[in-house]
């Protein structure tokens, strides 16, 4: 299946990339500890996981628990040893059977989260793909940006009135790429079927971009504004394996810590059974994963991770679709993208901090829009009431809250029904 997954790994990776630096950023953490943790969850967890379509890495959804954790924790490496001990917790759950709760959740809740992921990257990505990058990519949740005084309905009508042009002509052409390959008429060429798309993607946003510099003074997209990727470049192999962060131990009997790494291992077992759950559904093979086993395999992960200077790590449903929809058959896909992640960022971060986030919110922009398709909702209304209604209330409850406290309220619907 390697023809299969090594692409699908390539895009996954292009799309992974950015989120985890996005997702350190807005945690208040070393944007490093982002990478640590996507290479973990791309080399490791891959290997022991209980899905074979499964991709892992740092989650949006604990971005705000993380933020708060370091900030009442005092520092960045007592954080560590939280997450480290989160794993062990994990490893417990793993063996104490808790992966059974995601068989409650009702199938409609689980379709309707789908959808609602499908929703939220479709509106978060549309100011990226206009170039107002003022919120971090990889940013899935809150549609009321209380702090800002803001909403994402009102960033996407900023976004229109200050589009950057070079921006918007990146993302047009980022999109007739994406569709255009599509076509069976060019999916019966071998080459189309070798090279993905993405890959096509971001380097012509590379060389747009690049060719809009050489010939004009201020139409190009700069680092300085946020336009484009953002990797630590550090000087030698050395400077690289300098950035790794090691665990505090002499924090070990502080009660908060354990208490932090409880809370972690709580809500990122919840959110990868649930990214678990909605993988299945996204399975072509329709292959049932072992959620016991996934427990075991993400303690393993958060284990290795807060050893190593990581963010704690989940099953993460949006690097999860972009898997599946980009062709991958088996975990060797998962594998392939935390092998790219470690490969490039330690021989050409030069070249990675190149890429444009228009090119890959074009990306994300198509992986949104057949998550959340038309033909999804007239099937889930056609199916009944009983299905629609929790269907809708996952949806947009998701889209307005978070992922948990929108599943929570579907599921609360779905019991009911």
């Amino acid at each position: 299946n390697l023809k299969h997954d090594a692409p699908a790994g390539l895009v996954v990776f292009l799309v992974a990339l950015p989120l985890c630096l996005g997702i350190a950023l807005a945690s208040g953490a070393p944007l490093f500890s982002g990478i640590i943790a996507g290479i973990v969850g791309g080399i490791l967890i891959s290997f022991i996981s209980g899905s074979e379509i499964s991709v892992s890495g740092p989650a949006a959804g604990l971005a705000v628990i993380v933020a708060t954790a370091i900030q009442n924790l005092g520092s960045f490496r007592i954080f560590l040893l939280a997450v480290a001990i989160s794993g062990l917790f994990q490893i417990v759950l793993g063996f104490a059977r808790a992966g059974v709760i995601g068989n409650y959740v009702p199938n409609a809740v689980i379709k309707g989260m789908l959808a609602a992921i499908g929703v939220v990257i479709l509106l978060k990505q549309i100011p990226h793909a206009l170039g107002r990058d003022v919120n971090y990519e990889g940013d899935f949740d809150f549609f009321f940006e209380i702090e800002a005084k803001s909403n994402t309905l009102l960033d996407i009508v900023k976004a229109v009135y200050t589009a950057t042009p070079a921006a918007v002509i990146i993302t047009i052409a980022s999109l007739a790429v994406l569709l255009a390959w599509e076509k069976p008429t060019l999916q019966r060429i071998r080459l189309f079927k070798l090279i993905p798309a993405p890959l096509i993607v971001v380097l012509l946003g590379i060389l747009l971009n690049e060719g809009f510099k050489s010939f004009f003074t201020d139409f190009h997209l700069k680092p300085e504004d946020g336009h484009l990727v953002a990797l630590p470049v550090p000087e030698n192999i050395t400077a690289f394996f300098g950035q790794f962060t090691f665990p505090d131990w002499s924090a070990i009997r502080n009660k908060q810590v354990f208490i932090t790494a409880l809370t972690i291992a709580i809500v990122g077992s919840i959110e990868t059974l649930l990214s678990i759950e909605a993988s299945d559904k996204l399975d072509p093979y329709r292959r049932i994963s072992s959620t016991n086993r996934e427990l075991k395999a993400q303690g393993l992960g958060n284990l290795i991770s807060g050893l190593l200077g990581g963010l704690p790590v989940t099953s993460v449903i949006v690097r999860s679709s972009a898997n599946v929809y980009a062709g991958a058959r088996t975990r060797t896909s998962s594998f392939v993208h935390g092998l790219l992640l470690f490969i490039c960022v330690l021989l050409i971060p030069s070249l990675l901090n190149r890429i444009p986030l228009a090119s890959l919110a074009a990306i994300l922009l198509v992986i949104g829009y057949k998550l959340t398709k038309i033909e999804i909702y007239k099937k889930m209304y056609h199916a009944g009431m009983d299905q629609f209604l929790p269907f809708i209330i996952t949806v947009t409850a998701i889209v307005f809250t978070d992922l948990l406290n929108g599943v929570l309220i579907g599921l609360v619907v779905g019991i009911f029904f």
